[in-house]
């Protein structure tokens, strides 16, 4: 453990007759290296990791000066940062499995015992993100949507489970079971561990990485957590402590109370808006003040989990009561409980805090209201008094509509959607009568809502909006109010504890009433999978350019995510989900406008259906207990009869199967050198795209359904799968060859190249051809032509999505080139040897003049990489112009340099391992 200048901070501490060792944090304030009142709470928990891993090696005395020289002002230096444990959701989950699989065949081709690759920190894979909405609105819509998901994704369940047994700390929760941050929170996590390493028993914080970007939710009971791509946490799962500057800490001030009728999901999306203005990108967020204790720990959970749409790295709360009462309520062991009280007090971390910070945010939680968020941003909030305004203006300045709600081409009108005809545009308040597959009629327009789905992790970990959302659905249905038939109805629990309160409470079977059934326990909607729309309404769709809604309780609405059909997506509180989908259109004022009417032909209002708060906490406190959480979370890792009998390999290495469309392996440690590679000079680079602002996670590597037109849909009928087997992205990730297809291949990416049109395609310089991005990069890659990139602001913006970054690099893509990038792209494209380059301030592809059909050379690697390289890049056209500009490289640390050098992360750690048993 810790070195011999810091051996005296490991020390014996004493609880209930067991005696343990901790790494105890105020030795450091006695040495003069710190006033720990003064450190931020999150700083706290850095050092003392630093600290109890400090060996000498990788982590030495140095690192543990360093980070303890946190101050506001902070300063240059590097902490090399050991969690405890890493949580995997499937379909970031399953390309690490098949890493890991594929770093253990390629120590096996050398000879090597294939074990030296083991995961060193325990592991949890939750299978969440895979259930699709394809049933809905019938009472048997959960067990026909598991059918169909085991069928579509049994190949790669059987691989989830090979790891299972093949690795040791490798824990898998099976399908059904819930949404990996809620069981996160409800039951992973620990706050404290209490775990016997060397025959020692030893305390210390629980902090963690995992493969999804709201792992921050975490925060909301006093955890460290943070998003990273999978190829980061499959590093930290071998052992590999995560190198990162030390960052700035914001501190949010909280003040007041909630006003009424105001929820979790309203305060979160005003927070969300106004953190993204203050700039939060790479820094830590920790809330304090009087407004803490208002709060309940599912409100701070809802806060936390959206700390990737503020921008933040962390968004944590401190452990006070609450969090131990909540920690009660959800089951823990009231022993282990008084345990985390007395140790975190030991280390002054428990209770209210008033420490120094970077930056500090006042927020009043009395000026919160009633809102949404959309139309593509999380952070894009909307008074929800607003939206009948918002969306007849965002169709003008989408040129849809003209002034006056008139269609902006064509003369309005609508024709039947079955007349196969192409039909004109449609003014604002003009229908277009379509027949569904039963027989039913309805008539849709612009702005109408298609789905309306309470889902995610963000809401349904949050008993008083599920609740308020039964309630508002039963004072619905009293009313005699329906939801119209083209609206998409789902409600896809975070939990199987959510299922059971709202069974107890009367209240589930209120919201079947209006459609809302139980569809699956996963992120369904949020991550993508809402499933198909009735064939017609995709037609009516087409043929008139409508701009149709999905609203959902959910933390993404990126472009296509939610349906590639579905233009505007709204995120919303559940109770808000509702009631837009009883409304059946988003542009409406629900504070003035009726929802409806009722059986009596009278108009209701939303103030009429909306529950008191009141109802909301005594249907809580009656409702839900400790011994739900502990009944439903005593089976967590046995899963269902579908997965024992699921027949999954066995072995130490994997049996790949060189036929599978699923799960194949990898190129990246194929014909491994053991030497590093180095970097050098780029010359010659084509740009393979030019591209604006906001290009997220999902316009790199989409998660969801893909065409037969496309190049990975090309490769799997060529291979004899049908499109309806296709299945999604997501869900072929343990699959290199329909992942690099798939890159940059979102139907709503913008290359400027293209001078307007969406897609995957671009220019083949050489011959000025128009192509898909992969056909282009396969022709540069026959002539040995490296690639470049160029973006905007906020390059990689949204989930923690390692394919956005292995599918760069496999392109051939040797650097990337934007103004600014989101924190998880960046350190993934490090993490693939990818280089990520930032233009000077003021600077950008189009402000220098460039159009992208330059030769580029990128230059000052001659002599190698330094942290925060200034480097220099030659544009020449093919008149002999030349345009010479400078970048930094987006490489903070000594260490992410290293991983650059050796081609990426995993490539330096299997480097290591082979050496290590090599020589």
């Amino acid at each position: 453990m810790s070195t011999t200048e810091f051996s005296d901070a490991i020390r014996e501490f004493e609880h209930d007759g067991e005696t343990y060792k901790i790494a105890d944090l105020t030795v450091l304030e006695e040495k003069g290296l710190c006033d720990l009142d003064k450190l931020p709470v999150s700083i706290r928990i850095l050092l003392e990791s630093v600290l109890r891993n400090a060996d000498g090696g990788q982590i030495d005395a140095d690192s543990v000066r360093a980070a303890a020289s946190w101050e506001p002002d902070v300063p240059d230096a590097e902490v090399p940062f050991t969690v405890s444990r890493v949580v995997l959701q499937d379909l970031t989950g399953v390309p690490a499995v098949v890493d890991l699989a594929a770093l253990r065949s390629a120590a096996d081709r050398k000879g090597v015992d294939p074990t030296v690759v083991e995961p060193e920190v325990p592991c949890d894979l939750v299978i969440d993100h895979s259930v699709q909405v394809d049933h809905f609105g019938t009472e048997d819509a959960y067990e026909q949507n598991v059918e169909i998901e085991y069928e579509r994704n049994e190949e790669r369940y059987r691989a989830i489970k090979w790891a299972q047994q093949a690795f040791d700390e490798f824990n898998v929760v099976p399908p059904g079971t819930g949404i990996v941050h809620q069981v996160n929170l409800e039951h992973l996590g620990r706050v404290v561990h209490e775990r016997e390493e060397d025959g020692d028993q030893w305390l210390y914080p629980d902090t963690l990485v995992g493969t999804d970007s709201h792992t921050p939710m975490i925060g909301g009971i006093g955890v460290v957590g943070w998003g990273v791509g999978g190829i980061e946490a499959e590093a930290a799962l071998l052992g590999q402590p995560i190198n990162m500057s030390l960052p700035e800490v914001v501190g949010v001030r909280l003040s007041g109370e909630l006003p009424e009728g105001a929820t979790a999901t309203d305060l979160v999306l005003h927070i969300t808006e106004r953190l993204r203005e203050v700039g939060v990108v790479d820094k830590f967020v920790e809330f304090y003040g009087p407004g803490v204790s208002q709060l309940s720990v599912a409100d701070r959970a809802t806060i936390s989990n959206m700390a990737p749409e503020q921008g933040s790295t962390i968004s944590m709360f401190p452990v006070d009561e609450k969090t131990l009462e909540y920690l009660e309520l959800t089951g823990r062991d009231e022993e282990h409980i008084e345990l985390i009280r007395e140790y975190l007090e030991a280390q002054g971390l428990f209770g209210e805090q008033d420490p120094e910070f970077t930056e500090t945010v006042d927020f009043d939680l009395g000026e919160v209201e009633p809102s949404l968020a959309g139309h593509k941003k999380p952070h894009q909030r909307i008074p929800m008094g607003d939206l009948d305004e918002h969306f007849p203006n965002l169709l003008e300045e989408q040129g849809v509509l003209g002034p006056g709600g008139e269609p902006a081409i064509g003369d309005g009108g609508g024709v039947a959607a079955d007349s196969g005809e192409a039909g004109p545009g449609l003014a604002l308040d003009e229908k277009v009568p379509v027949e569904l597959e039963d027989g039913t009629e309805v008539e849709i327009g612009h702005g109408d809502v298609l789905v309306s789905a309470i889902t995610s992790c963000t809401n349904t970990s949050n008993p008083s909006v599920m609740v308020g959302a039964g309630l508002l659905a039963r004072n619905a249905a009293e009313q005699g109010l329906e939801v119209p038939d083209y609206v998409k109805t789902s409600l896809a629990p975070g939990s199987r504890v959510v299922t059971e309160y709202l069974e107890r409470s009367g209240l589930l079977e209120d919201l079947e009433e209006l459609g809302y059934h139980v569809v699956g326990y996963g992120c369904t909607t949020c991550i993508g999978n809402s499933g198909p729309l009735p064939k017609p309404i995709e037609d009516a769709i087409d043929r008139h350019d409508l701009w149709t809604t999905s609203v959902l309780s959910g933390n993404r609405n990126f472009e296509a995510r939610i349906h590639p059909k579905i233009q505007a997506n709204y995120l919303a509180s559940p109770p808000l989900v509702v009631a837009y989908g009883l409304a059946g259109k988003m542009d409406i004022d629900l504070e003035n406008e009726p929802i409806g009417t009722n059986d009596d032909g009278e108009e209701v209002y939303l103030e009429d259906i909306w529950p008191d708060t009141e109802e909301i906490r005594q249907t809580i406190h009656d409702s839900i207990s400790p011994e739900m959480f502990e009944e439903k979370y005593a089976s967590v890792y046995e899963g269902d009869e579908r997965w024992e009998a699921l027949d999954a390999p066995t072995g130490d290495v994997y049996d790949w199967d060189p036929e599978s469309t699923y799960i194949r392996e990898p190129p990246f440690f194929q014909d491994f050198p053991l030497e590093k590679p180095g970097v050098d000079n780029v010359d010659d680079a084509r740009a393979l795209m030019t591209l604006g602002d906001t290009v997220t996670t999902d316009h790199i590597s989409p998660a969801g359904l893909f065409s037969e037109d496309l190049p990975a849909g090309q490769w799997l009928k060529e291979r004899g799968v049908e499109p309806h087997e296709f299945n999604t992205y997501g869900s072929r990730r343990g699959n290199h060859e329909v992942m690099m297809r798939g890159t940059f291949a979102n139907v709503r990416i913008e290359n400027e190249m293209l001078d307007g049109k969406e897609g995957g395609y671009t220019i083949h310089h050489p011959t000025g051809e128009e192509t898909t991005v992969f056909e282009a990069s396969e022709r540069y890659r026959e002539d040995d032509t490296p690639l470049i990139v160029m973006a905007g602001e906020e390059l990689g913006t949204g989930s923690s999505r390692d394919w956005a970054a292995k599918g760069t690099d496999l392109l051939g893509i040797r650097a990337t080139i934007g103004k600014s990038y989101e924190r998880i792209y960046r350190d993934n494209l490090i993490g693939m040897g990818v280089l990520p380059l930032q233009f000077e301030d003021g600077e950008g592809w189009e402000e220098l003049g460039l159009e992208g059909d330059e030769y580029y050379e990128i230059s000052g690697l001659e002599d190698g990489l330094e942290p925060n390289a200034e480097l220099t890049v030659t544009a020449e056209d093919d008149d002999g112009d030349v345009t010479e500009f400078t970048v930094t490289a987006q490489v903070d640390t000594p260490m992410a340099v290293e991983y650059v050098e050796n081609g990426g992360v995993l490539h330096l750690v299997l480097r290591r391992l082979l050496n290590e048993e090599l020589n």
